[in-house]
């Protein structure tokens, strides 16, 4: 129990500047957090909503479920693709990645 006493002690005399120190690093934890993850998401999820967007007929799409195939028809929030001759399917646009690779990867 006395030990519980001597840390509260020793927290409230903590030194001036300390409190400084403190709140430029929970600054600076802050910034990185948004540089390394938010950042880089809303920039990716603009690409996609870009890459959406952007469907016109003929274009060469691939679902997230593998399916490669061509844009016959773009709708509000679907469109049509031809996966072979007198197949076609419709699918979300947002279960569409471009002609086989992920928006924002090489």
């Amino acid at each position: 129990m006395n030990n519980l006493f001597i840390l509260l002690q020793a927290e409230g005399q903590a030194q001036p500047g300390s409190s400084w120190t403190s709140l430029v690093f929970i600054l600076l934890l802050i910034v990185v957090f948004w540089l390394f993850f938010i950042r880089p998401q809303s920039k990716k999820a603009k690409e996609e909503q870009k890459f959406r967007d952007g469907l016109q007929k003929g274009d060469k799409v691939v679902t997230i479920g593998g399916f490669h195939g061509k844009v016959t028809e773009v709708k509000d929030t679907t469109v049509m693709i031809s996966l072979a001759p007198n197949m076609e399917v419709e699918v979300e646009k947002t279960a569409l990645v471009q002609n086989g690779t992920r928006v924002g990867q090489a």
